[in-house]
């Protein structure tokens, strides 16, 4: 039997592909110390931009303040790539906390979803 995080993160991307074929995928990946964000091309199976908080220009503070500077940095680099519209993949994550101040970031920076 497989676990249920992996179960939840199948049904959420079914969910996402259906509707959403020509945008790119913003990724979110939550570890115990740390967040990440990645925008995918589906279609050529690239990586456009990527984010994180392991990147030596960003300074220690708690881990929600970090997701609010990573997402802002997604959405930086994503509008200097020519992007815009995405859409979001939390994965096997509910939508609160850290995922959701990295996903309020993005929108504030300038991306649709």
């Amino acid at each position: 039997m497989r676990n249920k995080t992996a179960i939840r993160q199948k049904r959420n991307r079914a969910k996402l592909k259906r509707v959403n074929t020509d945008k790119p995928r913003l990724t979110v990946f939550r570890s115990a110390k740390n967040i990440y964000a990645q925008l995918i091309d589906d279609s050529k199976r690239t990586t456009i931009a990527s984010a994180s908080s392991k990147e030596k220009n960003i300074e220690k503070n708690n881990k929600t303040e970090l997701s609010k500077i990573v997402g802002k940095l997604i959405a930086e680099r994503s509008i200097a790539k020519g992007i815009k519209e995405v859409y979001f993949d939390r994965g096997s994550y509910k939508y609160h906390g850290r995922v959701k101040s990295l996903a309020e970031a993005a929108r504030s920076g300038g991306l649709k979803f």
